[in-house]
Order: C-alpha cells, then sequence, then structure tokens
C-alpha cells in the first residue's frame, strides 16, 4: 500500500467556479429550489432597532466590478446578541441575523435589509463595536475571505475596538468603516469591498 500511495500526487488548488452562486444562493440566481430561501432580509421582520439597508459592490485591481461574488453575511440583533447556541441569549423570533446574498450580474451591486447590530462580546471576552462580518467568494479566489463591516457614525465605540486597533495604520482601519447616508427617508449604509491594489479592503484570517 505505501508504495501505491507513492503515485498519488496532489491535487491542484481549485478556485471557486462560475456557478458557485447558484449552489449557494439559488433562490437569489433565479432558482426555486428551496423551500424557503436565506432571503435579503437577514434580521426578519420581528427585530428590533434601527432598520437599515447596506450596499455595496466588490472590485478587483483595476476598480472594476465583480459581477459573479457571493457573500455571506452574519451580525449580532440590536442588543449585540448573535442567534447562536453558544450565545445562549435569547433573540426575537425568526431572527437568524445569517443569510447569503449575490451581486447582480449587470452591475456588480449587492445589497440587503436588516437591523443596525449593537456591540457585542468577542471570544476574548472584550466589547467590541457595533460591525457586521462578511465572507466573500468569487471566481479567482482560491480560500473565502473574511472582513468586517463597521460604521462610520460610531466613532466612540470604533476606538475602542479591540479589532480595528490590532490594524495599524488609519488609512487600512478606513477600509472597514461603512458610510451612513439617507435614502427616501432609509437608512443606507455603503461599504465597497477592494480585492487588490491601494487601499485594499482588510481581511483576516480566521
Amino acid at each position: 500500500m505505501p508504495q501505491e500511495l507513492d503515485y498519488l500526487k496532489e491535487s491542484p488548488s481549485q478556485t471557486a467556479g462560475p456557478y458557485v452562486h447558484i449552489g449557494l444562493a439559488p433562490g437569489a440566481a433565479g432558482f426555486d429550489i428551496y423551500k424557503q430561501e436565506l432571503g435579503w432580509d437577514i434580521a426578519g421582520p420581528n427585530a428590533r432597532g434601527e432598520r437599515i439597508r447596506v450596499e455595496g459592490v466588490v472590485v478587483d485591481g483595476m476598480g472594476s466590478p465583480i459581477k459573479d461574488v457571493l457573500l455571506e453575511v452574519w451580525q449580532a440583533n440590536s442588543e449585540g446578541v448573535y442567534a447562536h447556541p453558544e450565545d445562549g441569549r435569547p433573540v426575537e423570533h425568526g431572527f437568524r441575523g445569517w443569510g447569503r446574498v449575490i451581486t447582480d450580474f449587470e452591475t456588480g451591486e449587492w445589497g440587503f435589509d436588516s437591523v443596525k447590530p449593537g456591540p457585542s462580546y468577542g471570544h476574548n471576552g472584550r466589547l467590541g463595536a457595533p460591525h457586521i462580518n462578511l465572507w466573500i467568494v468569487a471566481r479567482g479566489i482560491n480560500v473565502g475571505l473574511n472582513t468586517r463591516m463597521y460604521f462610520d457614525d460610531e466613532v466612540e465605540a470604533n476606538a475602542d475596538d479591540p479589532v480595528i486597533n490590532l490594524i495599524e495604520w488609519e488609512r487600512r482601519r478606513a477600509t472597514l468603516l461603512a458610510k451612513r447616508t439617507e435614502r427616501d427617508g432609509q437608512v443606507v449604509y455603503r461599504f465597497d469591498i477592494k480585492l487588490q491594489g491601494e487601499d485594499e479592503t482588510v481581511f483576516f484570517d480566521v
């Protein structure tokens, strides 16, 4: 047996293929497969707190939008509680705080509705600023990229956040801040993600 294993070679690494978004978010891609889709509303109708819209685009090193990206989103509720058994605290009925969205195939824009999360405790027991976690996969990416979206109007909380303070340069920290605007009476946070080049978004090794 050991002699046979000598002939086995390591498989080449693979990037996400062009149909990854169909497999992971078929409803968003136009395929009616599941009884209950993860949907574009991450929080659900019963969630308390400030209703927000999050929008952005993922761009490559040349600044061109990537149009076949899937983003996995997870966040705490407005009180900083995650819908996870390890947390143990109750959340609103129907609150998932998790979902998948894909970019528009024409424009590269992505977006979802939710509530603004509250400050939450990390694994080190320290209270962190309100944020939304994002995992990004797309054609050409070997391993999914993890980042966080913080809110530019949470100045004091951001200044004390233990994760942001791991980033030495202020300009790099700025790549994690979503800009608050309003459109037709709705709060909208804009968060564009740059994969390479100048002002590349900070990604985390988790």
